[in-house]
C-alpha cells in the first residue's frame, strides 16, 4: 500500500505547475501543487482509513488533491497578477508563508516625510491593488505602518497608525470591504533593515499589506 501511496506523489509531483518570479526570474513550484501534494498525501491516507483498499487511496489521494491544488491556485492567482501589476513601482511582493502575501510599501514612495498624506502618484499603484483585493474577496487584509527609530517613539507610533490608516482609507474608498480589513500601527517595531545606516531607515520606514487565507 505504501508503493500506492508513493506513486499517486510522485504522479502529482510530475504534474506541478511551475511560475517565473519576475523579480528574481527563477522558475518555482507554484503553491497550488504544493497544497495538491498535501492534500493528495491527506487524502490517500483517509482513502486508506476509510476504503481499506487501493481503490479507497487513489479516490482518497485524487480528491484530496484536487481541494488542495483548488486553495493553491487561489492564492498562486493573487501572487502572479500582483507581481505583474506592481513590478517597477517600488512594491515588494513576498510570499511569508504557504498562505499569505505581503506587499511592502516603502515611505519614500507612499508618503512624504512626516507626512500620512498619500502621494499623488502612489494612487494608482494602490488603485490596481484595490482591484486584485475586489477580486479575490476570499482573504483577510492586514495593513500595518512602521517607521524608523528616528524622533520620539510616541511620534513614531502615531505617524505609523496614521499611515496605515490613510492606506486602509483610501483601499476602503475604492470598493474594498472594511469588514475584511485589520488596520494597525507598529511605530519603530519590528524593523527589516539596520537603523543605524539611512538606506536600512529608509527601508524601515514603510506600510505592509498582509493578505491571508482564501479558497477557490
Amino acid at each position: 500500500m505504501k508503493k500506492v501511496i508513493l506513486l499517486v506523489i510522485s504522479l502529482v509531483i510530475l504534474s506541478a505547475c511551475t511560475s517565473t518570479d519576475p523579480y528574481t526570474r527563477t522558475e518555482k513550484y507554484s503553491n497550488s501543487s504544493k497544497y495538491a501534494l498535501g492534500g493528495a498525501v491527506a487524502g490517500a491516507i483517509a482513502g486508506q482509513i476509510a476504503g481499506k483498499d487501493t481503490k479507497g487511496t487513489v479516490i482518497g489521494a485524487v480528491v484530496g488533491g484536487a481541494a488542495g491544488a483548488g486553495y493553491g491556485a487561489y492564492l498562486d492567482k493573487q501572487e502572479a497578477i500582483l507581481r505583474e501589476k506592481l513590478e517597477g513601482t517600488g512594491v515588494y511582493v513576498e510570499r511569508s508563508s504557504d498562505n499569505t502575501l505581503k506587499l511592502i510599501m516603502p515611505g519614500n514612495v507612499t508618503f512624504a516625510t512626516n507626512s500620512y498624506d498619500i502621494n499623488g502618484s502612489f494612487y494608482d499603484v494602490l488603485d490596481s491593488i484595490a482591484l486584485v483585493l475586489k477580486k479575490y474577496e476570499d482573504t483577510k487584509i492586514s495593513v500595518v505602518g512602521y517607521t524608523d527609530n528616528t524622533g520620539s517613539m510616541d511620534y513614531n507610533q502615531k505617524l505609523s497608525e496614521k499611515r496605515a490608516q490613510s492606506v486602509s482609507n483610501y483601499l476602503s474608498s475604492q470598493g474594498v470591504s472594511q469588514d475584511r480589513v485589520y488596520t494597525a500601527g507598529m511605530g519603530i517595531k519590528n524593523p527589516i533593515s539596520d537603523n543605524s545606516t539611512s538606506e536600512g531607515r529608509s527601508k524601515n520606514r514603510r506600510v505592509e499589506i498582509e493578505i491571508v487565507g482564501g479558497a477557490a
